[in-house]
């Protein structure tokens, strides 16, 4: 008994053993859990502005700070590329850009791209700015909207004005460190700078062929955010591209000048389709959503009043055609309101905040061809010989069922009359109406002629 005592008591004290070391310690586990797997890497937000600066694009870069401040993204890159913009938009950016608790690059690229006007302004406030070789930055001079009569008050405005954005473009270089002469005159001058001159000009940091190179030539820099200083660490972090939702995408076309003047002439002439064919209802209710797209659009954009005044009288114009016959002298007139309030209609200098005479040329002719498709229809209507009532009857060939003269039976277009002639028709003969008076026809021989 007493060797299978010893045995048992060996095995047990075997099994102590062995329960014992296999069970790791608490310190052991955590130091194992924290150093086997690496801490994961914070994001790289990208999100790229390209057109004009404008209310949707001011939302779209609102949008991608707020996804690197949720996401505790290393920084946020905006991509840009942009000819300028409102600057009420522009003003906005800048100010969430200044008060962003995320770092902010701002990265003109790709190559051939550019950061004019606005978007050099909006370069100048970031954390860090960079560009792309083959890129260029400056021609920031503002120009005032609305019309105006010349002379020395509207000089003065201008002066206010430029004195303003100098003003506005020195703070932001100055705040930021950079270059506060160059800032005053892209302002002033409207002078404009390659990716290289920029560089050794202080007004960007870095120059960068790509993405890749440009998160590499940025990690360990350090940015003061609102809440103290940060050193980036963007070597191998993972990027997050943000793309513009359908919203922004749709804000941005409809705030287009062209399509914002489409938007206009379609929802006219929807309204104008609807009130000449009531109860049709599809092409009013089109017009309705038309004018106001084009009304939210044009809210936004340089509206030159005179011009819309000309284009609605151009409408007058040519709805007044339809209804007085003016040997085409209307339809003139409207052209040339037309013609000349579409050219008017966004007061800006700029380029991209007109409308292209590419779009206005065919809407103009397309508008003068609908309405003088229309007038050549109605008076098409007015010459056709009259078909449906008693008038259609006049000219009908017939056939007398009785003899006619004083009175009798004839059969005209499908119908028996009651009728009467100033001279006797035997039964069977041809009868040509002559008048309808209330319920007899007046009638007389038609000769030969066949009644098929």
């Amino acid at each position: 008994m007493k060797p299978l005592r010893a045995g048992a008591s060996a095995w047990a004290v075997c099994l102590v053993l062995l329960s014992f070391f296999s069970l790791p310690s608490s310190g052991q586990e955590s130091a194992t859990d924290s150093t086997a797997l690496p801490p994961p890497l914070r994001p790289v937000v990208v999100g790229t502005v390209d057109g004009a600066i404008g209310p949707a694009s001011r939302d779209f870069v609102r949008r991608i700070i707020a996804h690197g401040v949720e996401t505790n993204a290393v920084c946020v890159v905006i991509r840009i590329d942009t000819p300028g913009g409102l600057s009420a938009s522009m003003r906005d950016v800048i100010q969430d850009i200044l008060g962003s608790a995320v770092p902010i690059v701002v990265y003109v690229a790709p190559g051939g791209a550019r950061a004019a006007s606005a978007g050099a302004l909006i370069t100048l406030s970031a954390h860090i700015a960079a560009m792309a070789p083959g890129t260029n930055i400056g021609a920031a001079h503002p120009v005032p909207l609305g019309g105006g009569g010349g002379g020395e008050k509207d000089e003065t405005m201008e002066k206010k004005i430029t004195h303003d954005a100098a003003a506005y473009s020195r703070s932001i270089a100055t705040r930021r460190g950079r270059n506060v002469e160059w800032a005053e005159k892209i302002v002033r001058e409207s002078i404009s700078s390659t990716a290289e001159e920029a560089l050794e000009e202080g007004v960007i940091d870095f120059v960068a062929v790509d993405l890749a190179e440009l998160l590499e030539k940025i990690d360990g820099r350090e940015v003061e955010l609102p809440d103290g200083k940060v050193t980036l660490a963007t070597s191998g972090a993972p990027v997050v591209e943000i793309t513009p939702s359908w919203r922004e995408r749709f804000l941005a076309k409809i705030s287009d000048p062209n399509i914002a003047y489409l938007l206009m002439l379609l929802g006219v002439f929807g309204i104008i389709f609807e009130l000449q064919n009531p109860g049709a209802i599809f092409p009013g209710v089109i017009g309705v959503i038309s004018l106001l797209l084009a009304t939210f659009a044009l809210q936004i954009l340089p509206v030159n009043y005179v011009g819309l005044a000309l284009i609605a009288i151009a409408v007058v114009l040519f709805m007044l055609e339809t209804q007085i016959t003016s040997a085409g002298l209307l339809t003139v007139g409207g052209v040339v309101s037309m013609l000349i309030g579409s050219i008017m209609l966004i007061d800006s200098p700029l380029p991209f905040m007109k409308v292209s005479l590419k779009v206005i040329i065919p809407a103009v002719i397309f508008t003068a061809a609908f309405f003088a498709f229309a007038v050549g229809l109605g008076l098409r209507a007015q010459r056709r010989k009259v078909s449906t009532g008693n008038a259609g009857l006049t000219g009908e060939v017939g056939v007398a069922k009785s003899v006619v003269h004083e009175k009798g039976s004839v059969f005209v277009h499908g119908e028996f009359w009651n009728a009467y002639s100033d001279e006797p028709i035997a039964e069977g003969a041809d009868v040509e109406v002559v008048s309808v008076e209330g319920m007899m026809l007046k009638v007389r021989t038609a000769g030969h002629k066949e009644v098929s």
